[in-house]
């Protein structure tokens, strides 16, 4: 796959910058970013069950800020976060091999031609990922924290050693940064392994390990919540697909 944007290896060397955190913008460049007209149809269809204004405004993301997505798909995430840390800012949109299996034609069409210039691709397999120390002001996990406990190695998904992973974006934040989790409810009480079955996950497990990490909770949001979501169901079941009962977490490093 052929893309224009500058593609990292998994060493990845940032500069760090000062520390400061941005002022937090006004609520309408959250709108606007969703707004923007660079955007897709096939984005702007999804928007109505993922309410990216309000996620992006409660993580605090902000103009000028260095964000990492991590395990970011085909990129609506990135594409967003692009728009509102605009051109002062940079995002760092990671994936592996099986990510760009899934969805790499979704991928080069959104990073072709330079259409995203603050847009840097990062390619790290699962237990390979190494970030430069207070490198982001934030990291993005959208829908991907119970992938933790996922595993199908003949198809480019090894086990993810969860305490690495964690340990490492702990690193790369800069104090005070924030780490911005969205994922799909399981029954409480549910067994992590939920994550890689049902691809849910119980939010009391996600809070007691970024906790264990070394991450402060420092809000939630219920914006996502939908209580006619089947816990037990598949997330991709169509019956709740693209409408599951989902947490929304936002957890700072300590300064």
């Amino acid at each position: 796959m052929r893309l224009t944007v500058k593609i990292l290896t998994v060493a990845l060397v940032v500069a760090a910058c000062d520390g400061r955190q941005p002022d937090r913008p006004a609520p309408e460049i959250y709108a606007a970013a969703v707004a923007h007209p660079q955007r897709t149809d096939a984005d702007r269809a999804r928007d109505a069950g993922r309410q990216p204004a309000t996620v992006l405004e409660f993580f605090r993301i902000a103009p000028g800020m260095t964000v990492l997505d991590l395990y970011s798909g085909g990129g609506y995430y990135t594409e967003l976060l692009s728009h509102v840390v605009g051109p002062q800012g940079r995002v760092t949109a990671h994936n592996n091999q099986a990510y760009l299996g899934f969805a790499g034609a979704e991928i080069e069409a959104r990073y072709a031609d330079d259409r995203l210039p603050n847009v840097t691709i990062l390619m790290a397999e699962n237990n390979e990922l190494e970030l430069a120390a207070e490198a982001y002001d934030a990291v993005t996990m959208i829908l991907t924290y119970h992938d933790i406990y996922y595993a199908d190695p003949d198809n480019g998904w090894p086990p993810i050693d969860g305490a690495r992973l964690l340990a490492e974006l702990k690193k790369g934040l800069k104090p005070g940064g924030t780490v911005g989790i969205v994922d799909h409810h399981a029954e409480p009480g549910s067994p992590a392994d939920t994550g890689g079955t049902t691809h849910r996950i119980d939010v009391d497990i996600v809070i007691r390990e970024m906790q264990e990490a070394g991450f402060e909770l420092d809000g939630s949001s219920d914006v996502l919540r939908n209580p006619e979501d089947d816990h037990s169901k598949l997330v991709f079941d169509p019956s709740v697909r693209g409408n599951t009962d989902r947490f929304v977490l936002r957890f700072v490093k300590p300064r």
